[in-house]
């Protein structure tokens, strides 16, 4: 990637063109895809067919005699630690002797053109000895099925306790619920760029989320220093958790440095879905008890989270999903126990939402039916039991910053609702669309809402950070500041954002944002809502150094003290206007490098789940209007209107974009997304047959943003990203299950659950 440079000015609060979006539209940025080089190779991953066996051997003799054929690798050819993982090293970066699922990585094949390479790996003889799967993870911790780690099928058990032991209340509603296999679905597969510096070292060039992780891994694995590896961001074609783990990233560079020659490696869709994690299939049981005005005396919920072959980041979703799962509620007696466990199923990892979203559509169904039981309005007894400043979550942690529960649900009410249908309709307009398959008869309108909340940043006692360093000097006479970041942008709009708070600190209008790369201190993931709060925290920051640096110059030059920064102006403590920034600079440059913190979290109690888990809560509501065709089970969600607190918006016009786009993911989930895995084989892994929302199946959204500052934060952010998948997809079942009165006890909602 490039670096940007923009001259539209904007500062926080502004909303700036983003640099990369006319290119982006008119097919002219260049993506990881588009990578290129002279007398550049081509890697092709050979994967295993079967969800469980064991390998008795691997012949590679056909496969090396075809011309063109520069290398055939397997784990033999590893020269480090076979093993890679975001918080287990469990997973061999090509298999050795036991596959765990289908897909899984068993060789690698480099060839002067991807067709041969392709051949070249089916001629790969890899003697196979199917064995045992376990595909349901309901059974992964009874005695006597297959054990898909050698430590057995737990991952993590969180166990949750606050309150009464043992609660009772006068009305109590229970329910079971599941929520299937969503994928990420970006549009840019998985590609890469491995280039051998002819010293034993490489750069690779690569779609990523995060590249000092990266980084890490891929010296582990090759057995190099990091200096040896240097990483380098490529354009990203969306993430949404699905590039936190590695792809093509030890593969490309193992064939790199085994041939001499640049290896490009690019999936294909159907390649894609075996090349990442996905979100976590749930189960899960959720029990409320309450007063008959329905005011919540304790709540019950035990979660079940189907990690697949490897663990990924499941640890952690198993946190969010227990410590998060009982939605933005007030709930004095609480007893929670998540699990996540292996199975033979594909691996699960980080999505956008990260164990909240499969929570929230228990919780959510499980407040409607408790406003049913008792005779409340189902917004009313979201407002009755909504936090509130100053309460304490379910382990313990209190909230002190905005929990704006009850104005979030109340405000989306409130807004106006589409028009009744009335004479004729357009068939567009319909459930079925232009396949004509009804003119209004048989369908039904329902109304659902759903308020959730969700954690920003890392948790659990994690140091997370970021680093910046800001440089400002003079080019043709003009102050320019240069941001240097290994934050990833990956389509959500940070460039811009360091772009805006360079402006808005240092008083500049030119502000370039270096290529992102590993020659700077890690910027941490681009994940769990925080790039905006953690790497714009300590772009600010390095600013902050930077302005005090330029103003002590500015007063050795001067001679007078007390001065400040006003736009571009240097000022004095009476506002005079003493110099330009200009003036001062001259032939300097200053340059500072700043890592920032923000404030810590800990880990919480082992067998109580107390603990202050999370550095900051931001909260989301959705209401749905939905036509459902009761006859036919097919749905057209008419309206999907949303509030959400952002703390502060650096650029509002990204804000709206990431809460349309959260929305749109979460409504996917409801309606029609799901991999599906049968005896641990996926059998829909293209975009013919996973389905997602088009531009033609959302809806018009009224958003409504509001900005309660978190006072912890710089300057009041709150992560934005994530929430509106949370809260948009129960709304969307809620309002389903309104207009048929069915229960509706799995997402996504297929039309056979709505006509038998």
């Amino acid at each position: 990637m490039t670096s940007t440079e923009t001259r539209t000015t904007g500062k926080i609060g502004d909303s700036p063109l983003r640099p990369d979006g006319t290119l982006k539209v008119t097919g002219e940025f260049a993506y990881s895809s588009d990578l290129w080089h002279d007398d550049m190779c081509w890697g092709v991953t050979l994967r295993s067919p079967h969800p469980h066996a064991r390998i008795h051997g691997i012949d590679v003799s056909a496969a090396l005699a075809l011309p063109g054929v520069h290398a055939v690798l397997t784990h033999a050819d590893v020269p480090g630690l076979n093993r890679v993982g975001l918080e287990h090293l469990d997973q061999p970066a090509l298999a050795e002797d036991v596959v765990r699922y289908q897909g899984e990585p068993v060789a690698l094949v480099a060839a002067d053109h991807p067709e041969t390479a392709r051949r070249a790996a089916k001629r790969i003889v890899v003697d196979y000895e199917e064995l045992p799967a376990l595909t349901d993870p309901r059974r992964a911790l009874d005695e006597g099925v297959p054990q898909v780690q050698p430590g057995g099928n737990l991952v993590r058990e969180l166990t949750i306790r606050r309150g009464d032991p043992a609660p009772q209340a006068p009305v109590v509603v229970a329910l079971d619920f599941e929520v299937g296999m969503q994928d990420q679905a970006f549009l840019g597969p998985e590609s890469g760029l491995a280039v051998p510096d002819g010293e034993g070292g490489l750069d690779l060039y690569v779609a990523t989320q995060w590249l000092h992780v990266d980084q890490q891994q891929v010296c582990r694995v090759l057995d190099l220093p990091p200096d040896r590896a240097r990483l380098h961001l490529a354009g990203v074609g969306g993430a949404f958790g699905g590039r936190e783990d590695l792809s093509i990233h030890v593969h490309a560079c193992l064939l790199a440095l085994h041939t001499g020659k640049p290896v490009k490696m690019s999936y294909a869709r159907d390649e894609s879905f075996f090349g990442h994690v996905h979100r976590h299939p749930a189960w899960l049981r959720y029990e409320f008890g309450a007063s008959e005005e329905g005011r919540l005396a304790y709540a019950k919920a035990d979660i079940l989270f189907d990690g697949g072959a490897y663990a990924s980041s499941t640890t952690a979703v198993v946190g969010n999903g227990g410590t998060l799962g009982l939605g933005p509620y007030n709930i004095p007696s609480v007893t929670v126990d998540a699990r996540g466990v292996y199975t033979n199923n594909p691996p699960c990892g980080a999505m956008r939402g990260f164990g909240c979203v499969q929570a929230a559509f228990a919780h959510e169904a499980l407040m409607d039916e408790l406003a049913d039981r008792v005779g409340v309005d189902r917004v009313e007894i979201r407002a009755l039991n909504g936090m509130r400043d100053g309460d304490l979550n379910i382990t313990g942690q209190l909230i002190d910053s905005a929990a704006p529960v009850a104005e979030l649900i109340r405000t989306v009410r409130d807004l106006p609702l589409p028009a009744s249908p009335e004479g004729e309709r357009d068939i567009r307009d319909l459930p079925g669309g232009a396949s004509n398959t009804t003119h209004g008869e048989g369908v039904v309108r329902g109304i659902g809402y759903a308020v959730t909340y969700k954690n920003v940043g890392f948790s659990e006692g994690f140091d997370d950070y970021s680093t910046a360093r800001v440089r400002l000097e003079l080019t043709g006479g003009e102050p320019v500041a240069t941001v240097h970041t290994a934050a990833a942008e990956v389509g959500q709009g940070l460039i811009t954002v360091e772009q805006q708070i360079c402006r808005t600190e240092l008083g500049v209008d030119r502000v370039v944002v270096h290529p992102k790369n590993t020659f700077v201190g890690s910027g941490g993931s681009t994940s769990a809502s925080r790039q905006t709060y953690v790497t714009g925290g300590a772009v600010k920051a390095a600013c902050e150094a930077v302005r005090a640096a330029v103003l002590r110059l500015a007063s050795a030059r001067l001679g007078v003290g007390g001065l400040r920064l006003d736009g571009d102006k240097i000022v004095s403590a009476s506002g005079e206007v003493l110099a330009s920034l200009a003036d001062v600079l001259g032939a300097e440059a200053v340059e500072e490098t700043v890592e920032w913190h923000h404030r810590p979290t800990e880990e919480i109690d082992p067998e109580t789940g107390q603990g202050n888990a999370h550095v900051q809560y931001a909260f989301s509501a959705h209401r749905a209007v939905v036509d459902v065709d009761v006859e036919l089970g097919l749905v057209k969600v008419v309206a999907l209107d949303t509030a959400q607190d952002v703390g502060k918006a650096i650029n509002p016009d990204a804000v709206v974009g990431q809460i349309q786009g959260g929305s749109a993911q979460g409504m996917g989930l409801a309606l029609m997304e799901e991999i599906v895995v049968t005896d641990g084989k996926v059998r829909n892994p293209s975009f013919t047959d996973y389905l997602i929302p088009t531009i033609l199946d959302m809806p018009p959204m009224q958003v409504k943003v509001l900005e309660y500052a978190d006072p912890h934060a710089p300057y009041g952010v709150r992560g934005v990203g994530e929430p509106p998948t949370i809260s948009s997809g129960p709304a969307v079942a809620a309002a389903i299950r309104a207009a048929t009165g069915k229960a509706l006890r799995r997402v996504p909602v297929r039309p056979e659950h709505i006509t038998l």
